[in-house]
C-alpha cells in the first residue's frame, strides 16, 4: 500500500521542461546585429519534504547556463537575447512552507545569431605600400 504513494511522490516531486520555438527573423526585433533563431523557456520545480529537496537542484544556474544556454549553443546562436529569470525565495516565516511545499525557477529568452558588422566605407583598406 505504501508503493503507490512513495512512486506518486517521486514521479511529482521535481520535473524540468525546456520549450523552443523557432521565430521568423523579420518578425521579432532584438537589437541592430543581430539575428533572432529561436525563443527559449526552461523551467525546473523541486517539491521539499521537511525542508529537503527532492530531487534537488533547483536554482538558477541550472535554468541559465545547463538548460537555456546550452540548448541556444545547440541550435547555432552566439548569444541570448532579453534574458529574463525568476527563482522562488523565501523570506521569514514564509521558509516554513518548505517544509512540504515546492520551489520553481525559470529562465527565457531569444537565442540569436551575431552578424557580421557591414564594412565602412570610410574605413582605411590596409597599410600604404612602403615607399622606394
Amino acid at each position: 500500500m505504501m508503493k503507490p504513494f512513495v512512486l506518486a511522490l517521486v514521479v511529482a516531486a521535481g520535473c524540468t521542461s525546456l520549450h523552443v520555438v523557432r521565430v521568423q527573423p523579420e518578425t521579432v526585433e532584438v537589437g541592430p546585429g543581430l539575428r533572432p533563431i529561436a525563443a527559449i523557456q526552461a523551467s525546473a520545480s523541486s517539491f521539499y519534504f521537511l525542508f529537503i529537496p527532492i530531487p534537488g537542484g533547483v536554482n538558477l544556474d541550472r535554468v541559465v547556463n545547463q538548460m537555456l544556454i546550452v540548448t541556444a549553443k545547440t541550435m547555432g546562436a552566439d548569444k541570448i537575447a532579453q534574458l529574463q529569470f525568476h527563482i522562488d525565495s523565501c523570506i521569514g516565516f514564509w521558509c516554513f512552507w518548505k517544509f512540504l511545499g515546492q520551489q520553481e525557477a525559470w529562465a527565457s529568452g531569444i537565442a540569436v545569431q551575431v552578424l557580421a558588422p557591414p564594412p565602412d566605407p570610410s574605413a582605411d583598406d590596409g597599410p600604404e605600400p612602403q615607399p622606394k
